[in-house]
């Protein structure tokens, strides 16, 4: 069954950083779509990052470029999101979530993962100070 299990949330000052986790199960990550996307109050959800194994690319939203990273252990099937230079309006109940690649990284993001069938619980992150 496929799952994806979030953590590593919390709370940070502006400036700061932390480091999202995505643990996936049920399938191999290689041939998957994997993204991170947010949802803040009265807002859609917004792709922030996603990496397709159709051709290995990644994709970053314009207003986190240059701040987050995302990245993929195959062996340990996690999925992270490394998030510096943290802003207040990064402030967000973060997801991740995939399917089987068929299209490049932008695809998945731009679309708000709407492809997507399955979704982890969300991780709570919030900019303050």
């Amino acid at each position: 069954q496929v799952q994806f299990v979030e953590s590593g949330g919390g709370s940070a000052q502006p400036g700061g950083s932390l480091r999202l986790s995505c643990a996936t199960s049920g399938f191999i990550l290689d041939y998957f779509a994997i993204g991170w996307f947010r949802q803040a109050p009265g807002k859609e959800r917004e792709g922030v990052s996603c990496v397709s194994g159709i051709d290995g690319s990644t994709y970053y939203a314009d207003s986190v470029k240059g701040r987050f990273a995302i990245s993929r252990d195959n062996a340990n099937n996690t999925v992270y999101l490394q998030m510096n230079s943290l802003k207040p309006e990064d402030t967000a109940v973060y997801y991740c979530s995939g399917d089987f690649a068929y299209y490049t990284s932008s695809y998945y993001c731009e679309r708000g993962g709407s492809d997507f069938r399955r979704w982890g619980q969300g991780t709570q992150v919030t900019v303050s100070s």
